[in-house]
């Protein structure tokens, strides 16, 4: 399966039946973040959450399909961001590519900041802060 560049945002959710149609929720951040407009019709693709199971667990090592998006970074790599939101536990939020997350601790909401990235993740990467403004 080929995945478009145009992507603009990936979550997992429930599908749930309501009366006469079926829902699936769309996560309030994809909208606050401006990836996408409540007032829009988009194109959606759902995909298995046993095939992703079953070929996670039918390898030995963790590989990503290739058709799957790949981190937009990696680690050592510097990136120049803004601080959008605060997670639970306290840590600054910044999303780059396609709404990719970096969790950069001791940030906070507004702050533009240098970061290298420590640890990455297929849905979340960890920054540490290089320079506080830029």
């Amino acid at each position: 399966m080929e995945i478009s560049e145009k992507l603009l945002c990936l979550f997992s959710a429930d599908v749930t039946e309501e009366e006469d149609r079926y829902v699936i929720e769309v996560p309030r951040q994809e909208v606050e973040t401006g990836d996408i407009d409540p007032d829009d019709v988009y194109r959606v693709a759902l995909i298995s959450r046993e095939e992703a199971t079953e070929s996670e667990s039918t390898t030995a090592q963790p590989q990503t399909a290739p058709s799957e998006p790949q981190p937009p970074v990696d680690v050592g790599e510097t990136r120049y961001v803004e601080i959008e939101d605060i997670g639970k536990q306290g840590d600054g939020i910044a999303r780059v590519e396609r709404g990719y997350v970096i969790i950069v601790p001791d940030a906070d909401v507004g702050e533009r900041v240098k970061v290298e990235v420590t640890e990455v993740k297929s849905n979340f990467a960890v920054g540490e802060i290089v320079e506080e403004t830029f």
